[in-house]
């Protein structure tokens, strides 16, 4: 019986061994082939101790039992598979029994390893005289006198299916196949260095590493190491391990183990490993390329990291401050480089890393100073309000977006300097300027950090200015405007920013409005009536506050209108040597009004009426006086003459008047009847029409004085038909009044509109209607008369 011991089931583990138990199972005898009636005894191997109980599990032809046995043997006669398992091992590998019946059958043994006595037995039920031993179908030896076939020493090779037969005395029997698996003795040994890679003066141990089945754990192994081809140490040793007390920078190489038998009629070596005596990297020098500190933007710059000393293979590590850039491998052991196309965030410390796995090595550190020349700035305003306006405080921002620091600004107004700041950080700089009305204009600034000045876009400044206030003055065509006048009021303030909005107002009533766009002032137009005389005054406003003019008081003068002359006398027929009284008067018209009264074409003389109205002028008659009268207004806006009025008298006496007119008055009388219809058609049509006969508003021809006859610019005095009747009914003094007679054509228009007796197309005919008292009043002389009102 083979010997048994405790099987170890290796696995590699961090270098190490690691065991779990795994039970074996032995037999006895050792045949996995015996013949039917014979019992084999199962042993559950594989522990320092004899377990209470173990679990047996049996399966033949698809059943499974499974019994649970105190100690760890089981005897058995059934063909099938069994395992065993005790306690909280693992399940052992199944050995298969066959209990044959056959009449010959080849016992072999359950494992076979390298360098073993392997024994293959025929046994056979009846009388055999001679055995064969076949492989693999071929036969390899005949047994004469045994039944044993030895393979000694067995090999690999000696792996494969093996059965003998038996010649009996009649005939010849076969056995069963066993097959036969040569197993290795042990596995390539595993060469392991600690440390895997030495430092240069430090020690290193060697292994080689390889393990025995549990069932061969008495064989004896030597070991031997190599570098290169050659032997280290004392050679073949019964030692798994090497120790080398130093390693140098020669002793790098290819190294390598065997493990063999006592023998050595087993050897296997082991896979060649390189170990290279490591050297620490020096600490590695950081370098720019270009040299220089100073680099501008856009540039590239190259940072080359070498460590002059060091085992290959180096990995170099590139930093900015203490974010990494990069990194690189080098298995040659020179330096690496790492580039950069420079911005301004590449300002700062670099440094690098040099690491062989033997601890990493930390270069000085560099600095580099990225130069960045100033962008091109811009320039902001900042004002309180939405409009610049005059004594406000605006704030001139100059930023050039890009540029390394320090950045000096100007600012200009146009073209010249206002003054200059330094950014000593970087970013903008303010100036401030109280705005006064010369600040408008083009504003920029320039930026320079000693790479060249850069200049900003122009920027618009309107300085806005509050309108003053205006001046309103008024353009007439005259000095004294008149109605239906084309006035100009033109309105002016002569500081404001444009546009300027314009107001006119008439007292507090709004004229019209204009929008000047370009500043300057701006008009309104007035075509001018009487309603148009008062106060008028403007206002301007360019949304900073609207300014109000002072007052003008203007007066529209109404032209006079064509004067009216009357002549008032004492008596109803003027002598000479009385006075008569010559009224002139202007309806229409604005005071004061210059009078100027003729005699033909001779002056007679003039007065003024200031508030209106009419005047008079007194005239003492003589033989000189007779012929035609005329008047004249004015109040300097162009004189208006009266029509001719024609005075004529007589040199009768008072005595012979009266015959004279009396005899005619018979022959008149039917002329005067037609003469007073006329005249009461007359006054009738002067009534409804509102007009009057005299500058008084009040009176009428009805109510003028008894005593003072009224000529009505008499064209020619008729002296040939005039009759002197009384044909007032009730008698009275005499009053003259015009009675034209109308010719046929000009009826209706007389009807309809009645106005003041002309001249034209027209014979006057004087009829005498008097009304008097006493007859005191009929001698009366004319009065000296005051100015018509």
């Amino acid at each position: 019986m083979l010997p048994w011991v405790t099987l170890l089931v290796l696995a590699p583990l961090s270098g190490q061994w690691a065991t779990t138990t795994k039970p074996i199972i032995s037999l006895h005898p050792p045949w996995t082939t015996v013949f039917q009636g014979e019992r084999v005894t199962l042993t559950c191997n594989g522990f320092h101790y004899s377990p209470q109980k173990t679990k047996w599990k049996h399966s033949y032809q698809r059943r499974e039992t499974v019994r649970d046995i105190p100690g760890d043997t089981l005897e058995v006669h059934e063909s099938g598979e069994y395992r065993c398992q005790a306690g909280r091992s693992t399940l052992s590998n199944p050995v298969r029994l066959d209990f044959s019946s056959a009449s010959l059958i080849l016992q072999a043994p359950l494992s076979v390893y390298e360098g073993d006595l392997v024994v293959l037995r025929c046994r056979s039920k009846a009388r055999v005289a001679l055995y064969t031993i076949y492989k693999n179908g071929e036969a390899l030896t005949s047994l004469e006198g045994t039944s044993d076939f030895f393979i000694r020493d067995a090999r690999l090779k000696d792996t494969g299916a093996y059965h003998c037969t038996g010649f009996t005395e009649d005939h010849s029997i076969s056995s069963n196949k066993v097959q036969i698996q040569v197993q290795d003795l042990f596995p390539t040994p595993v060469l392991r260095a600690s440390p895997s890679q030495p430092l240069e003066g430090r020690s290193m141990t060697l292994n080689c590493e390889t393990r025995l089945p549990p069932q061969k754990s008495k064989v004896q192994l030597q070991f031997c190491f190599f570098r290169d081809r050659q032997a280290l140490g004392s050679g073949w040793s019964n030692s798994t391990e090497l120790h080398i007390p130093a390693m140098w920078t020669e002793d790098s190489g290819s190294y390598w183990c065997q493990a063999g038998t006592k023998n050595l009629s087993i050897i296997r070596k082991s896979w060649s490993s390189q170990i290279h005596v490591q050297i620490p990297v020096s600490r590695p020098v950081l370098t720019l390329r270009p040299a220089g500190a100073l680099a501008f933007e856009g540039t590239t710059v190259t940072l080359h990291c070498e460590a002059k000393k060091g085992s290959p293979r180096i990995l170099y590590q590139f930093y900015h401050g203490d974010v990494p850039l990069g990194s690189s491998l080098t298995p040659s052991g020179s330096g690496v480089s790492f580039s950069l196309s420079l911005t301004t965030q590449h300002s700062g410390n670099y440094y690098c890393t040099a690491d062989n796995g033997l601890g990493p090595q930390r270069s000085e550190a560099v600095s580099l100073s990225v130069t960045v020349p100033v962008s091109r700035p811009v320039l902001t305003l900042r004002t309180p309000r939405a409009w610049a306006v005059v004594g406000d405080v605006v704030e001139l921002l100059c930023e050039a977006p890009r540029g390394s620091p320090p950045i000096w600004y100007q600012f200009y107004h146009e073209d010249v300097s206002l003054g200059n700041s330094s950014a000593a950080s970087g970013g903008g700089v303010p100036f401030n300027l109280s705005l006064t009305a010369e600040h408008s204009g083009l504003y920029f600034c320039e930026a320079n950090n000693g790479q060249g000045p850069q200049r900003s876009d122009t920027v618009l400044l309107n300085v806005n200015i509050p309108v003053s206030r205006p001046v309103l003055t008024l353009r007439a065509p005259r000095a004294q405007a008149a109605v239906g006048d084309m006035v100009e009021l033109r309105c002016e303030a002569t500081r404001g920013s444009p546009p300027i909005s314009y107001q006119f107002y008439q007292e507090d009533a709004t004229l019209g409005r204009s929008l000047a766009h370009s500043g300057g002032g701006a008009s309104f137009n007035l075509s001018l009536t009487v309603e148009h005389s008062g106060n008028y005054s403007c206002e301007a406003d360019n949304g900073l506050g609207a300014q109000r003019s002072e007052m003008v008081t203007f007066k529209v003068i109404v032209p006079v209108s064509r004067p009216v002359l009357t002549l008032r006398g004492a008596r109803a027929q003027a002598v000479v040597g009385d006075v008569v009284e010559l009224c002139c008067e202007a309806l229409g018209g604005s005071p004061p009004i210059l009078y100027q009264f003729y005699h033909e074409n001779i002056t007679l003389g003039n007065s003024s009426a200031p508030s209106g109205g009419g005047v008079s002028f007194n005239l003492s008659l003589t033989a000189e006086h007779s012929g035609n009268y005329s008047c004249e207004a004015d109040n300097g806006l162009g004189a208006q003459r009266s029509e001719m009025l024609t005075l004529s008298f007589t040199w009768l006496t008072e005595n012979r008047r009266g015959p004279v007119a009396t005899g005619v008055t018979g022959g008149l009388l039917s002329m005067m009847g037609l003469a007073a219809g006329a005249l009461l058609v007359y006054c009738w049509l002067s009534r409804k029409a509102g007009g009057k006969l005299t500058s008084d508003p009040s009176r009428s021809p009805s109510d003028l004085d008894p005593q003072e006859p009224t000529y009505y610019n008499v064209p020619a005095w008729i002296e040939l038909q005039p009759v002197y009747g009384n044909v007032n009914p009730r008698g009275g003094d005499v009053v003259y009044c015009e009675v034209r007679s109308i010719p046929e054509k000009n009826r209706h228009a007389a009807a309809s509109a009645p106005r003041l007796p002309s001249n034209k197309d027209s014979s006057v005919i004087y009829s005498q209607v008097k009304v008097a008292s006493t007859p005191a009043s009929r001698t009366q002389l004319l009065a000296p008369s005051a100015p018509h009102r």
